[in-house]
C-alpha cells in the first residue's frame, strides 16, 4: 500500500478518534455529541471555515488551497444503528441499543486524517469542502444536505466519498461506472372487503383470496415486466390478516421492499404493482389502498470522476477493480450524486462479519488508505501548476 507517510505517522491517532466515536454512537439527525467532536478535531487542526447545524447535526468544513482552482467534496457519514454490539472489544458502544455497525465511525476518521494531512501541507489549489453527514442510515441526511443547498453555497464542483467493505481483501478498492448501488421504495397494501363468519363466506367480500392472488401476481413484475439482464428485486416481506380460524377478516395487509438500478425500472416498478394491485382486487369485488415511499434514488458514478477515482485509487493499493456488479443495497450518497458529478467506491477491509451484523467492527488499519485516497486525489485533480 502507497500510504501516504504523513499520514500513516499519525494512524495511531486516528485509530484513537475512530474508537472514541464508536463509544459513543449517535443516530438519525442527532448526531451532535459526534459533530462537536469533529468539529474540535478540525479546530485542532487549523480549520477556520466550519459551518455547524446543517441537517441538524452535519457539519461542513471548508480547506483553502493555494489560490483559484476547483472545488471538491468530500463526503463521510457519522450515524450509528439501533443494534445491541457484540463484538467484545475494549471499545465498545457505551450505548445500550446503539452501535456503529456500518463503519461510518471509520469512514469519520478517514475524513478528519486526510483533513489533517490537507490541512498542514495545502500542496493544492482551490477549495476542498469536507461534508460530515448524519441520518444515512434512515431519513437521508445525504438528501437533507443537499436540499440545505450545500452544493451551491460552498461552490462544490465534483464529489466523493468511501465505504469500507468488510467482503473486500483489505485495501481493495471496488467500484464501477454508471449504477453501484440500488435505490430503495417501500410498500403497504391494504386489501379491504366485507368480513364475517368464516362458515357463511358467501355473505362477505374476502380479502385473502385477493391478497394471496396479489401477493403471487407481484412476482410477474420481476419475471415478465423488467428485461432479464436488467436489475430488479420486488420482494413481499409483510402478510397480516385476521384474528381467528372462524372470522373473514375485514381487511389483510401486505408490505415489502423495491430496488432497483435505474429511474426508468424504478418507475415501471411502481406502476405495475399499482396496476396489478388495483384490477386484481377488483376481479375479487374487494379494494386495494396502496402507499408506495420512495426513499434513495440509485447511487450511480459518473464516467469520468469514476475512472479519475480508479486512477487515484491505484496510486494507493495495488488492489483495485474497476467493474464492480452493482448490488442492491442502498446508500443516500445517490443524492449528492445526483446533484453534483462523482463517484462512490467500496474500500476492502479484510473478510469478516457483514456491516449490520452485531460482531462487525471497523478495521482500524484501513483508515490511513482511505484517508491516502482522498489527499491523493485532492492533490491530483487540485495540482499546483
Amino acid at each position: 500500500m502507497a500510504v501516504v507517510n504523513r499520514i500513516a505517522g499519525f494512524a495511531e491517532e486516528m485509530t484513537g478518534w475512530r474508537r472514541h466515536l464508536h463509544m459513543h454512537p449517535e443516530l438519525c439527525l442527532q448526531c451532535h455529541e459526534t459533530a462537536r467532536f469533529v468539529v474540535a478535531r478540525l479546530r485542532e487542526m487549523g480549520i477556520n471555515e466550519i459551518h455547524e447545524g446543517i441537517a441538524t447535526s452535519g457539519v461542513v468544513a471548508v480547506i483553502e488551497g493555494q489560490g483559484p482552482g476547483p472545488v471538491t467534496g468530500l463526503r463521510a457519514d457519522m450515524d450509528a444503528l439501533p443494534m445491541q454490539e457484540e463484538t467484545g472489544a475494549q471499545w465498545a458502544s457505551t450505548v445500550p441499543g446503539r452501535m456503529h455497525a456500518c463503519g461510518h465511525d471509520g469512514h469519520t476518521a478517514m475524513l478528519l486524517g486526510a483533513a489533517k494531512y490537507l490541512s498542514e501541507t495545502r500542496r493544492f489549489t482551490g477549495r476542498v469542502v469536507l461534508i460530515f453527514q448524519p441520518a444515512e442510515e434512515s431519513v437521508g441526511g445525504g438528501r437533507i444536505m443537499v436540499e440545505e443547498g450545500i452544493m451551491d453555497r460552498f461552490g462544490v464542483e465534483e464529489v466523493y466519498a468511501l465505504h469500507t467493505d468488510p467482503f473486500g481483501e483489505l485495501g481493495e478498492f471496488r467500484t464501477c461506472p454508471g449504477p453501484i448501488m440500488g435505490s430503495v421504495d417501500d410498500f403497504t397494501l391494504r386489501i379491504r372487503g366485507q368480513g364475517g363468519h368464516a362458515a357463511y363466506p358467501q355473505t362477505c367480500r374476502d380479502p385473502m383470496p385477493a391478497a394471496l392472488a396479489i401477493g403471487q401476481a407481484l412476482q410477474t413484475v420481476v419475471s415478465r415486466n423488467t428485461d432479464p439482464l436488467g436489475s430488479l428485486v420486488v420482494s413481499l416481506t409483510m402478510f397480516h390478516g385476521g384474528t381467528a380460524t372462524n372470522i373473514i377478516p375485514e381487511e389483510v395487509t401486505l408490505g415489502g421492499t423495491v430496488r432497483s438500478l435505474t429511474p426508468q425500472v424504478r418507475d415501471m416498478a411502481e406502476d405495475r404493482i399499482r396496476q396489478i394491485a388495483t384490477r386484481v382486487a377488483e376481479g375479487y369485488d374487494v379494494e386495494a389502498l396502496l402507499d408506495y415511499r420512495r426513499s434513495y434514488p440509485p447511487t450511480i458514478n459518473h464516467d469520468e470522476q469514476t475512472r479519475f477515482a480508479v486512477d487515484i485509487a491505484r496510486e494507493v493499493s495495488s488492489r483495485v477493480v474497476d467493474d464492480l456488479p452493482p448490488e442492491m443495497g442502498a446508500e443516500d450518497f445517490s443524492y449528492m450524486l445526483e446533484a453534483r458529478p462523482g463517484a462512490f467506491l467500496f474500500l476492502g477491509q479484510g473478510i469478516g462479519p457483514s456491516a449490520h451484523h452485531p460482531a462487525f467492527d471497523f478495521n482500524d488499519a484501513v483508515a490511513p488508505i482511505g484517508a491516502s485516497f482522498f489527499a491523493r486525489l485532492i492533490e491530483k485533480r487540485h495540482a499546483l501548476g
